[in-house]
């Protein structure tokens, strides 16, 4: 709920457990007063203490005590006194100055949407908002900031709206949120990696300076994940504060945390300035991304619920946001480019005959693509390969009883290939200079509305062709060679204006296929962030296919992001990006942590494993609901095992797998505490052949067997009696 204490001119929102405080001033301001555990009321004594600081601006001559430099701003800009990291730059015939004083303020019950931007939803009951208006005289520049308070899911919501009078301005930055903390006594939080390395659990004391994320790529890319989070040093798995901000948002990104001489710390994220500059005409307006806030004092499980939750209830939308996800089958590693109509159908009646669920056929199947080197761009089955063409071979596949899945990456061409051909100028290129290659790939120019028209009707007609239900769309390079026209000092909009043409393509195929998944292929791009699971409720978390390589990347991405997001593959060994040999077992407890699928040659394994992919397969089916839907917590973890638990809403089933790397001599035994069971109810384990009461198995815990052998694994599903 949002309170407005008007004798105070203070705003309090809370939420199931934390409260949010800004004041507005008498001079004007908008400032910052708590965030943190919930509190019932605020009182009128609990004032903000003023000191002079030796050289800090003053507004006034008259009183030394009152600067721009120290004061919790709401939304800071540079110019008028206020040495931090700012919220907004501009630049017009007044100068770069805003002085952003309180205008005016609304409240009520539901949310808006933001014009071409994913971002956060909610009904009446469950979100309630704030906008408050600042101004700045002398320019006539408008900044209204939104709170969006969804009370039980813990989350508030934040962004700016920036908005001329009868001036154009040059907008050269505009963060989605800044958040001064009293205090600097944080250890940093943030996924950071590379491809086929990407989110680690990345932790780092907050020092003097400034700690930074973020990314120029024109996606959030690899190597950096648009969230950052600041806890206390002490915080553990169950207990400590949590600050955490995550970004709605694919593009370049930006998200730090930057200490002061007076030792407070500001927080902010939102668009990344590098490259940035936007053109707003008079009398009109720049929505920035969405930003999510949301506070714990309930450690790191804490976090992950609260994360998880919210993704699964107020970001993903559609049919499938709710929905149990298929097992599928792709057959990349199987066949790579060179497969046959008849090699996919024998591929399939395998799949079949093992219970999968879903047969997706990746790339290679249109134009003259028999490499990574052409046809990107021409949307058109191959023939030679696909004599059935599409329909008849979805027909096929769907009369074996699987449903059909395609492969796509509309964003990029191919030189060799008829749209490049055709034309050359739909290229982000720079005119008179070569081209900047990655995997041969050239990018699709989606800022130009004819690019994004031409995408909507290429996979369109694709998906009307056959019968498709699931859709991988893949993005395999990063963005360079902006051209000159979109990167002068005038302008630098092109990567947000990509990101927004993306979104406007996607948000037509959603509405056009509503029954279709879509999975974003985050090995092409990185783009697993909120901004795309918007769109596509589902993520391919790397395309490191190997077991024990998906540990921390999937243990990365769970501290997060909710499961039912992740798809999460069993490949062949030796696995085909670090030659690891890694028992059929253990790869298939670690993709049970996520969308259970499969990359290998099902028809070339013999019987044995046959047979052990059926069972698997056959598990997951038990628990899927409780992987997909169910409360995730790490447990006991070192760096050589990793130890986890999903557990229902009714506590009644319990999944746990732990897996442990290399084998060691004299090894002590491994007891490990599970969580978030029934401490009175009674649990049966079919693998262990006994039962336990909940509070044996979160006290006394479970003793692994000692089994010396690298890559082991095991995985009890605990039912309650």
């Amino acid at each position: 709920m949002i309170e407005y204490q008007e004798d105070l001119s203070l705003f309090h929102l809370k939420s199931r457990d934390f409260s949010y405080i800004l004041q507005v001033l008498d001079e004007g301001y908008v400032v910052h007063r708590y965030f943190g555990k919930k509190i019932k009321r605020f009182s009128p004594d609990n004032k903000i203490t003023y000191l002079d600081r030796a050289f800090s601006p003053n507004p006034t001559s008259q009183d030394r005590t009152f600067s721009l430099d120290t004061l919790a701003l709401e939304y800071s800009s540079n110019g008028l006194g206020d040495f931090r990291t700012s919220a907004i730059e501009v630049r017009n015939a007044k100068g770069t100055a805003l002085d952003l004083r309180y205008q005016g303020h609304r409240i009520y019950k539901g949310k808006k949407e933001l014009a071409g931007l994913p971002a956060s939803f909610g009904n009446e009951e469950q979100v309630e908002t704030l906008e408050v208006d600042l101004y700045d005289q002398l320019t006539e520049v408008t900044v209204t900031l939104t709170y969006s308070l969804f009370e039980e899911a813990n989350f508030l919501a934040r962004s700016a709206l920036i908005q001329t009078g009868k001036q154009a301005i040059q907008l050269e930055k505009a963060l989605s949120l800044t958040l001064d903390l009293p205090h600097k006594d944080f250890t940093i939080h943030s996924l950071t990696g590379r491809y086929g390395f990407e989110k680690e659990w990345t932790q780092t004391p907050l020092t003097q300076g400034r700690y930074s994320v973020g990314s120029i790529r024109g996606a959030s890319s690899h190597s950096r994940t648009p969230f950052i989070a600041l806890a206390d040093p002490a915080t553990t798995e169950d207990q400590g504060d949590i600050y955490s901000a995550q970004l709605v948002y694919s593009g370049n990104f930006t998200a730090f945390v930057e200490t002061t001489a007076i030792q407070t710390s500001r927080l902010g994220i939102g668009l990344n300035d590098e490259h940035f500059s936007w053109h707003i005409e008079a009398h009109s307006q720049f929505q920035t991304p969405e930003a999510l806030l949301s506070y714990t004092d309930q450690g790191f499980t804490g976090l992950t619920r609260d994360n998880q939750g919210f993704a699964r209830q107020h970001i993903a939308r559609g049919k499938w946001a709710q929905k149990e996800r298929p097992i599928l089958i792709n057959n990349w590693e199987a066949t790579y480019f060179h497969f046959t109509e008849d090699k996919i159908l024998e591929l399939a009646q395998s799949a079949k005959e093992a219970g999968i669920e879903l047969f997706v056929l990746d790339d290679g199947w249109f134009g003259k693509r028999n490499s990574d080197t052409c046809s990107l761009g021409d949307w058109v089955e191959n023939r030679d390969k696909l004599p059935s063409g599409l329909a008849g071979l979805g027909k096929k596949i769907n009369d074996l009883g699987l449903a059909f899945g395609l492969w796509f990456e509309p964003e990029m061409v191919s030189e060799d290939s008829d749209l490049y051909r055709a034309h050359p100028d739909w290229t982000i290129q720079i005119s008179g200079r070569g081209h900047t290659y990655s995997r041969e790939q050239l990018v699709l120019d989606l800022s130009k509305q004819e690019v994004c028209d031409y995408l909507i009707e290429a996979v369109s007609a694709v998906l009307e062709s056959a019968p498709i239900s699931y859709v991988k769309w893949d993005m395999n390079r990063n963005i360079t060679n902006i051209p000159e026209h979109q990167a002068n000092h005038e302008k630098h909009e092109f990567y947000h204006r990509y990101i927004l043409g993306l979104y406007q393509v996607l948000e037509e195929l959603n509405q056009r296929f509503p029954d279709i998944l879509f999975e974003s292929c985050s090995g092409g791009g990185g783009r697993n962030d909120l901004g795309m699971l918007y769109y596509m409720p589902q993520a391919w978390a790397s395309d490191n296919t190997d077991a024990i390589g998906r540990l921390s990347i999937q243990e990365g991405t769970g501290l997060i992001f909710p499961a039912v997001s992740v798809g999460s593959h069993v490949s062949a060994v030796p696995n085909h990006q670090t030659g690891r040999v890694t028992p059929l077992a253990t790869r298939g407890h670690v993709a049970m942590l996520g969308n259970l699928g499969y990359e290998l040659d099902l028809h070339a394994l013999p019987e044995r494993k046959l047979e052990q992919i059926a069972q698997q397969v056959e598990t997951y089916k038990s628990i899927r609901k409780t992987v997909q839907f169910g409360d995730y917590y790490r447990l006991k973890k070192t760096d050589n095992t990793y130890a986890y638990t999903y557990v229902n809403d009714d506590k009644s089933q319990v999944v746990f797998t732990f897996v442990k790397v290399l084998s060691q001599p004299e090894a002590p035994l491994i007891q490990v505490k599970l969580k978030g069971l029934n401490p009175e109810a009674r649990y049966y384990s079919k693998e262990l052949g006994a039962s336990f009461y909940g509070d044996e198995l979160m006290n006394i815990g479970i003793t692994i067997p000692p089994v010396q052998k690298d890559y082991y694994s095991v995985q009890y599903i605990f039912h309650k009696q």
